[in-house]
């Protein structure tokens, strides 16, 4: 079991990201609003400098290294967007940075990491081949370990995100919150539940690999295979050896809900066409359960909008409403 994270562990990562980070804005949603009923509010975090949520726990993480530390580098296994953020943290420290990534990582992440000065290594079909080659630059050469998710560094940095939404918005029934290794879900709910323990923390995932999803149901980490869906940015498993984000989640989060392929192309569609807004897959699943009816509101609602980082062809075809998902509904 890893060290435990505190609220006030997430106040320090406020005030230490502070310069650092885009305090991203919270929008009303008149169109999901009047969909469901019930106030929808948007937190737009795909406004973050990086596109990403993923900047917050990274900064905050890659700072909590001592410099001797850091001058040895950093390493991390990524989706894409945790490998982008811990790439634009080195670069502004001067760290040097390597960010390995399954082969199912899209190649739009790939070259945005690359443009960032690190170094992008492809390893696998996984994120836990990834890990593997991270595991080995840590004990063969010195290396700094980023996880994406289970740090209480990084879980401390995703919590700001629960600070800013409750600051805006303290009367919130329930917050919806992408599900993938529970990094940012564990930070949120805590800082959530520490402030207002009546509002709901709803994690949603896609149905096609939910790692946490299916190791709640077992009652312990297990190994999930990772697939191909549009939701990339939240697939990889949760770790055997998961420390901290599984028993967060277990204790913290009221409810889960798994969204089809099809409910996040529509959600994608939707956030385009009556948002305005750029979202990759992972981060429309909060509207997918929405707008599928699997989260029935029941008072005034958030949403965290997480990512923009979808490749753009992809998008094209979602808007253009001929990407394949549309043909699984």
């Amino acid at each position: 079991m890893g060290k435990a994270v505190a609220f006030t562990d997430i106040l320090a990562a406020a005030n230490r990201l502070a310069p650092h980070i885009r305090r991203t804005p919270v929008e009303t949603s008149l169109a999901l609003t009047e969909r469901v009923g019930h106030p929808v509010h948007l937190k737009l975090e795909h406004h973050q400098i990086t596109g990403s949520f993923k900047l917050r726990g990274a900064t905050n993480a890659v700072l909590g290294l001592p410099e001797k530390e850091r001058k040895r580098g950093v390493s991390a296994a990524s989706t894409g967007n945790h490998g982008r953020a811990v790439s634009h943290a080195a670069k502004a420290t001067g760290t040097r940075a390597i960010i390995c990534m399954s082969s199912l990582v899209p190649a739009n992440k790939v070259e945005a990491i690359a443009a960032l000065g690190a170094e992008a290594r492809i390893v696998g079909k996984s994120q836990d081949d990834a890990q593997v080659e991270v595991d080995r630059l840590v004990a063969e050469e010195g290396f700094n370990n980023i996880p994406p998710f289970d740090h209480p560094d990084v879980i401390a940095g995703q919590g700001t995100i629960g600070l800013e939404f409750m600051a805006a918005l303290p009367d919130l029934d329930a917050i919806l919150v992408p599900l993938s290794g529970g990094g940012l879900i564990s930070g949120i709910a805590l800082a959530v539940k520490t402030m207002s323990p009546k509002t709901r923390v709803v994690g949603v995932s896609m149905e096609r690999g939910a790692a946490m999803v299916a190791c709640l149901a077992a009652g312990h980490p297990v190994d999930v295979e990772e697939v191909a869906t549009l939701a990339d940015s939240l697939g990889g498993g949760i770790g055997l050896d998961n420390r901290l984000t599984f028993n967060m989640v277990r204790d913290l989060v009221d409810e889960t809900i798994l969204v089809s392929e099809s409910e996040i192309a529509e959600a994608v569609r939707f956030a385009y066409e009556f948002e305005r807004e750029v979202l990759e897959g992972g981060a429309a699943v909060g509207i997918a359960a929405l707008m599928s009816g699997k989260f029935e509101p029941r008072g005034p609602t958030g949403l965290v909008l997480t990512g923009r980082n979808i490749d753009t062809r992809v998008h094209r075809e979602i808007i253009c409403g001929t990407h394949p998902a549309f043909e699984e509904a």
